[in-house]
């Protein structure tokens, strides 16, 4: 698989804590991303942020939080993309989520392994 050219990238901001049955909600969305056969998906940690509740979660040890903000990051094409927001939307009950145009110069996934 490769991708290059116009794309959409969509970026899911939530909390470090967020759950779905248990199990972080970064870790299910990744998870359907790669099993929906989306190009790729990472996961970033804040070390600081606010957002809904207006209160500051920080990394600082001053005022260490439980609650970081966490970043999915998901790039392919638009069609794709926007076919996945059903499932954020199953996912994320607070949050925001943004769609942007993007430009990819370079992808290329990693070709299917041959039989020996």
């Amino acid at each position: 698989m490769s991708l290059s050219g116009s794309a959409t990238r969509m970026t899911i901001f939530i909390g470090e804590t967020d759950q779905w049955h248990h199990h972080p909600i970064y870790t299910e969305i990744v998870h359907r991303a790669h099993h929906a056969g989306l190009a790729g998906a990472s996961v970033m940690r804040g070390i600081e942020g606010f957002g809904k509740s207006s209160r500051v979660h920080t990394t600082r040890i001053l005022s260490l939080s439980e609650d970081l903000p966490v970043a999915i990051v998901i790039v392919d094409t638009d069609e794709k993309i926007r076919a996945f927001l059903p499932q954020i939307d199953e996912l994320v009950s607070e949050g925001l989520v943004i769609l942007d145009p993007v430009e990819v110069h370079r992808y290329v996934g990693r070709a299917a392994a041959e039989p020996a």
